[in-house]
C-alpha cells in the first residue's frame, strides 16, 4: 500500500525575517533569494529532493531565473544545514527534513501537482504472511503510528 507521502516545501533560517511566500505559478523566487542569495537544494542531477523540487519550479514558472542561483547539495539534508548555518537565504526540502529542525521554518509549500507524487510504500515481501507481518502491518495503519508518522511531517495516505 502507499502508506506515507511527502511534500517538498521551502525553507528559511528560523530568525529571517522574510515572510510566507505564496507558492504558486508565476511567484518570484529570485526576488525572495536578494541579490547575491542562493537557494540551497540538493543536486538535481542526482537527488530526487532536488529532482521534485527542480520540477515543481519548471511547472510554476520559477526555474530559470534561479537555475544559475543554486547551491547544489550531495543529499537533502546538507541542504538542510546550509540553511541552518545561515549560509543561505532559502532552501527546497522535504517537509520531514523541515520538521526535524528548530534552526529552521517553513516560509512556503508546494502544491501537490506541480511535481510527481512523493509517496513511500509498504509492502509484505515473500514469506511474510505470518501473524506477526500481518500485525506489523495493521500497527503502520494505527492511530498511534499515524500520530508518530504526521509529527515528523508525513503525509500519512
Amino acid at each position: 500500500i502507499d502508506l506515507l507521502g511527502n511534500r517538498i516545501v521551502l525553507i528559511a533560517p528560523a530568525g529571517s525575517p522574510l515572510e510566507q511566500i505564496d507558492v504558486k505559478p508565476g511567484f518570484s523566487l529570485a526576488a525572495a533569494l536578494g541579490k547575491e542569495g542562493r537557494l540551497s537544494i540538493g543536486d538535481p542531477e542526482h537527488v530526487p529532493a532536488g529532482m521534485y523540487g527542480k520540477k515543481a519550479l519548471e511547472t510554476l514558472g520559477s526555474w530559470d531565473p534561479v537555475q544559475n542561483r543554486l547551491a547544489p547539495m550531495k543529499d537533502v539534508r546538507a541542504a538542510l544545514v546550509l540553511v541552518e548555518r545561515g549560509e543561505a537565504p532559502l532552501g527546497l526540502v522535504y517537509a520531514t527534513d523541515a520538521a526535524v529542525s528548530k534552526k529552521v521554518r517553513v516560509v512556503g509549500t508546494f502544491p501537490a501537482d506541480c511535481h510527481a507524487p512523493i509517496v513511500y510504500p509498504v509492502a509484505a515481501v515473500s514469506g511474510g504472511k505470518t501473524s506477526e507481518v500481518k500485525q506489523f502491518m495493521d500497527f503502520l495503519k494505527s492511530p498511534e503510528a499515524r500520530a508518530v508518522f504526521e509529527k515528523h511531517g508525513f503525509e500519512v495516505r
